[in-house]
């Protein structure tokens, strides 16, 4: 199994594309979203604590099918990762404040993956006791 790896853009960084994109409002309902012609979907937190955007992502990958780029943007804490990783985003803007050394090392703990399905691997998956690394 691969494991699909967050790609994680610094806020100071982040530039949207001009096309193709559509940022979705944390209220608004992904299943009758018109998802023609569109690439990425920005999914907003707009404050840490507001995790509806964790459950759109979860819509959008499991029964809309969206292949396309899922990106988190807002108030992204390092915190959020591994759950954003986990329902399906592929791409976080960390706020401002966030580091990201210490992000990357957060997602670098888990790279063995988890038990459980996630959004990128559905069935549950079993880890070998050799698989060390």
């Amino acid at each position: 199994m691969t494991t699909t790896t967050l790609r994680l853009i610094p806020a100071d960084q982040y530039q949207p594309e001009a096309t193709a994109l559509l940022a979705l409002p944390n209220d608004a309902d992904p299943l009758t979203t018109d998802l023609d012609g569109i690439h990425v979907i920005v999914l907003d937190f707009p404050v840490f604590t507001d995790g509806r955007a964790f459950s759109q992502a979860q819509l959008l990958r499991r029964r809309r099918e969206f292949n396309g780029t899922l990106r988190a943007s807002g108030d992204i804490l390092i915190d959020q990762l591994q759950q954003l990783q986990r329902c399906g985003f592929d791409e976080a803007v960390l706020r401002a404040d966030q580091d990201l050394g210490q992000a990357r090392q957060l997602l670098a703990m888990y790279e063995q993956g988890f038990y459980q399905g996630d959004a990128h691997q559905p069935a549950p998956r079993f880890i070998s006791e050799d698989a060390s690394a």
